[in-house]
């Protein structure tokens, strides 16, 4: 109630909470949100608010890896009644789109997609003398089993993701990503490992920009010049730009990312949504699933996208519904789709990802990671 702008209205008017928390309570006429249209109807302020809690909030950025520009921003819903910006201004808790940072971290310092890591859990000792077990949000075909990096990021298992915080430390993966543009206040502790931190779509869209774009980090730009009405030029804006990891790092972890498409966690993007074109990709959902994330890149276009409720106490109640690939990987879908209809935007499908010349890393991890799609995979943070 306190939130709303109805009570910031009568507050400012002098009115004192009892009397606020009356006229919550008396049936006024309003026009209310529906998907088929606004509605006229008589309702208390307490259940229009009410009313609105079991709609599922939603932004979306599509930007230019190479160029900085922004071409899509939808910051909500409908701005008529739902005003919040949720790309720049919403920040949640990203789920396992933060586990391509860790990631490039491990690429950077000389792993390669093909190392294979025991899938096995992987116990902390915390300063106050506890210890945290990550665990994985369900079971694999491969528990206890040797698994190779992308197959592991491709199946957003946590178990590794641990692994490698382990021989890490929280500094060095908030390091990589305060270098990819990321802003937000990150707590140092392993369980960043998993997705806690809380940051905006903008911010994520921009640093997932980072691996399609050679390494070099784009900053957004919205607006390329300002004239006065007779044309003449005020002011003109320039994308900044700055290396942030090696080229060999970001097309390690465009590998890594079109393995999570080919076999893991996105494979309803091609097989339910048949989005063609060469992609690469993360899910993420967080704790209780109340947020539901989807990160794509094509080569020359990344969108990101979040779906949630208003507050974070608003979620699902089980992995099938309340999971990224069933709340916002339908968004980049069909968003995707209608781009590469739209001829005009020259953004082709027959565009593909450019390995650099110099790359002699093995990519091609396994004879039988591809062959293990599990059309039922579900993902997510299990803290």
């Amino acid at each position: 109630m306190r939130r709303s702008e109805r009570y910031r209205v009568l507050k400012l008017k002098g009115l004192s909470a009892s009397q606020i928390k009356k006229t919550f309570n008396e049936p006024t006429q309003m026009s209310v949100f529906s998907w088929k249209g606004d509605i006229d109807t008589i309702l208390t302020p307490w259940d229009s608010l009410r009313y609105y809690k079991f709609y599922l909030r939603a932004g979306l950025m599509s930007m230019e890896p190479q160029t900085g520009f922004v071409r899509a921003y939808v910051g909500g819903i409908n701005f008529k009644h739902f005003q919040y910006d949720m790309v720049k201004g919403g920040k949640r808790q990203v789920g396992s789109t933060f586990k391509p940072f860790l990631y490039t971290l491990a690429m950077q310092e000389g792993y390669s997609p093909c190392y294979e890591v025991p899938d096995i859990p992987v116990t902390f000792e915390l300063p106050d003398g506890n210890s945290w077990t990550p665990r994985n949000s369900g079971k694999t075909k491969k528990d206890g089993q040797l698994v190779t990096l992308k197959w592991a990021l491709a199946n957003s298992i946590n178990f590794i993701s641990a692994w490698l915080m382990k021989r890490y430390n929280p500094y060095a993966v908030i390091n990589i990503v305060r270098k990819m543009g990321v802003r937000s206040k990150i707590d140092a502790v392993p369980a960043i490992c998993l997705g806690t931190p809380e940051l905006s779509v903008a911010e994520m869209t921009a640093a997932f920009s980072t691996f399609s774009n050679r390494g070099i980090y784009t900053q957004p730009i919205f607006v390329t010049k300002i004239t006065d009405k007779n044309g003449n030029v005020l002011a003109n804006f320039k994308p900044t730009r700055t290396e942030a990891i090696s080229e060999e790092t970001a097309y390690l972890m465009i590998e890594l990312l079109r393995g999570v498409v080919a076999f893991g966690t996105s494979w309803r993007v091609k097989g339910v949504y048949k989005v063609e074109g060469d992609i690469a990709a993360k899910t993420g959902t967080t704790q209780n699933q109340s947020d539901g994330w989807y990160m794509g890149l094509t080569p020359h276009l990344m969108t990101g996208v979040w779906v949630g409720g208003e507050d974070r106490a608003i979620h699902f109640s089980t992995l099938e519904y309340g999971q990224g690939a069933s709340l916002a990987l339908p968004i980049w879908a069909y968003y995707m789709n209608k781009v590469h209809e739209d001829k005009t935007l020259n953004y082709l499908i027959k565009d593909v990802f450019e390995k650099p010349k110099n790359i002699k890393v093995n990519v091609d991890c396994s004879k039988d990671d591809e062959k293990n799609v599990n059309p039922d995979i579900i993902e997510g943070v299990d803290l």
